[in-house]
């Protein structure tokens, strides 16, 4: 059984039941997610997203819950912090801590000035170019927001997860679609990746009503392999 979890846990700020929109971007978000996957709950993720002045941090936490905790009991910490700009975030740096399985851990720095990427893994400490539309893993949703606003259609973000970076595509469908979650039945903007070769599909759906959150993620493997991110519980703070 393929955990995608492990690889890609929840990253968002969602939609509360009954709706709002914030005049300013939240300086605090905590939210709750499940893991769904087959047929069962397999993960809860607490994360938490904090922004002062134009720097913002992300810390999330991925626990496995029921058959899952049975068979391989993991908890995950991810952090992400950087700078917010007019275009979105800017990272500056990434980590990711697992209980059980330490030989897995894995740093990423970025350094803008200098156009460089620092890994740090099992494998060691590689340094390589980094491309100016780089996110890391955690970060890469609460980015998401401001290129939907931005009416593109298309575009193109690397993804660095500590261990490698990839560029993926993705795409913005021009309508709104109804999407329900525990939360409640919404409007959303679908966006989706275009995998090439052994890349997992990212769908997301994000509330249209709530600023563009996104509400519910579908992560599937080149080999057919499907998780399902839902929000259970929100509070954000002006």
């Amino acid at each position: 059984m393929k955990l995608l979890f492990l690889r890609f846990p929840a990253l968002l700020l969602l939609c509360f039941a009954s709706p709002f929109v914030l005049a300013e971007p939240a300086s605090r978000i905590q939210a709750s997610f499940d893991v769904n996957g087959f047929g069962m709950t397999l993960a809860q993720i607490n994360e938490s997203y904090t922004r002062t002045a134009d720097t913002y941090l992300i810390e999330s936490v991925t626990k496995s819950v029921g058959f899952l905790a049975r068979f391989k009991p993991e908890t995950i910490r991810i952090h992400s912090q950087g700078n917010i700009t007019p275009q979105g975030l800017q990272p500056l740096s990434f980590s990711l801590a697992r209980e059980a399985d330490t030989d897995k851990n894995a740093s990423s720095k970025f350094n803008w000035e200098k156009a460089t990427l620092t890994h740090t893994d099992y494998k060691g400490v590689i340094d390589m170019s980094l491309p100016k539309n780089t996110q890391d893993r955690l970060s890469l949703l609460y980015h998401l927001p401001t290129l939907v606003k931005s009416g593109v259609s298309e575009f193109k973000l690397n993804i660095s997860d500590g261990n490698n970076l990839q560029e993926y595509s993705f795409s913005i469908a021009p309508d709104e679609r109804n999407v329900r979650v525990p939360l409640g039945n919404f409007k959303a903007r679908y966006v989706s990746s275009i995998p090439v070769g052994d890349q997992v599909k990212y769908e997301i759906w994000m509330v249209v009503a709530q600023d563009n959150f996104p509400c519910q993620i579908i992560v599937t493997d080149s080999g057919g392999g499907k998780l399902t991110q839902v929000l259970t519980a929100l509070t954000m703070t002006p």
